[in-house]
């Protein structure tokens, strides 16, 4: 099974919010072979706390704005340092630089396929 059209365009829309305020190493995986609780994960990392609170609540609004969707499950939004947000479809997280090195989320999902971004998302 491969991740749903809507899936991959909740992915590239969060991706594009993510850019817009500077999210660094932002990478998406189909794990929808994987995993039967999602279609796909968006990862980002940001260098300080409060610039993962900012990607977060761009994502937030421009998947509320463009979509109409508002994550099910928002998780470690205090501490600041990893921010997951549920969407059911997609799974987005926004970690700190040294959380994002620490736990290397993609090194555990690199079998997976990668979902291709926007150019604007990989410059």
């Amino acid at each position: 099974m491969t991740a749903s059209s809507h899936a991959v365009a909740l992915v590239t829309t969060a991706a594009l919010a993510a850019a817009d305020k500077k999210a660094d190493d932002i990478l998406a995986f189909d794990v929808s072979d994987q995993l039967a609780i999602t279609d796909a994960f968006l990862l980002c990392s940001a260098p300080n706390e409060r610039q993962v609170a900012a990607i977060v609540d761009a994502v937030e609004e421009r998947l509320r704005l463009e979509h109409d969707t508002k994550p099910v499950r928002r998780e470690g939004h205090r501490d600041g340092g990893w921010v997951l947000l549920d969407y059911l479809d997609v799974v987005v997280h926004v970690l700190h630089a040294e959380q994002r090195v620490y736990y290397s989320l993609e090194r555990i999902w690199k079998d997976c396929p990668a979902i291709p971004l926007p150019e604007e998302v990989r410059v």
